[in-house]
């Protein structure tokens, strides 16, 4: 399968300095000069390629054909579409998260009935779109791939849940609230599943501490990263 590779000028949210962006943690990778933008891939123009268009087509149909007040328009729904190495990705507005799931799930010509999961993403200089939520699909019927991605404010961390759609995100938005705060409205219990109730924090975002807790190697004492000596 092969498509047009035609994103825009991709966007740029921030800049990373260092291996793993963080500051003053006594960085002894040897990497802490590095400056290097960080961008995502820029909206897509059609022709889309490979059998994307038709996917964008038979969304904007199903989504005009809802009944009322359901309906609405593939634009309103829809902040970008993106097509990059061969994927495509549809970037959706919250509120019409689980209109459009509903749509690409139930709609014969779309039939994306595995959903394989929900990964948190965390862009700190991404303004108002701090944390992101990605849906990976998949239609067996049709043996296609999409992706759906949402975006929230960190000051507002909330996205609709899509367990009673996809049953088998039950562990995956749980695990995603856990590591990066995401709270999915909705979920019947929205707990910790990785990290013990009572910790502070979500270990996965990128503006949590690098720490951790000294580790026993063959009777020798491994402090923890933010403790170790650095180099100049």
């Amino acid at each position: 399968m092969t498509s047009p590779r035609n994103p825009s000028d991709a966007e740029q949210i921030g800049v990373r300095r260092g291996l793993f962006g963080v500051h003053g943690s006594g960085d002894t990778s040897g990497y802490g000069g590095l400056v290097q933008a960080v961008t995502l891939p820029g909206s897509s123009v059609r022709p889309y390629g490979s059998y994307f268009d038709e996917i964008a087509d038979e969304l904007a149909d199903g989504l005009s054909a809802l009944p009322a007040p359901h309906t609405v328009s593939f634009d309103d729904a829809i902040e970008k579409v993106v097509i990059f190495r061969d994927e495509m990705t549809l970037h959706v507005r919250r509120e019409h998260l689980r209109t459009v799931a509903l749509t690409v799930r139930n709609q014969p010509s779309l039939r994306f009935e595995l959903c394989l999961g929900v990964n948190g993403v965390h862009y700190p200089d991404d303004q108002d779109r701090e944390l992101h939520a990605v849906y990976p699909l998949a239609s067996i019927t049709h043996n296609r791939r999409l992706r759906l991605e949402v975006a929230c404010p960190d000051s507002n961390p909330h996205i609709p849940s899509l367990c009673d759609i996809y049953p088998t995100n039950d562990w995956h938005e749980r695990e995603t609230y856990d590591f990066f705060g995401i709270i999915f409205d909705g979920h019947r219990s929205l707990t910790r599943i990785e990290m013990p109730d009572d910790w502070q924090g979500h270990p996965q975002r990128k503006d949590y501490p690098l720490g951790g807790v000294p580790v026993e190697y063959k009777g020798t004492r491994v402090a923890p990263p933010d403790q170790r000596r650095s180099y100049s």
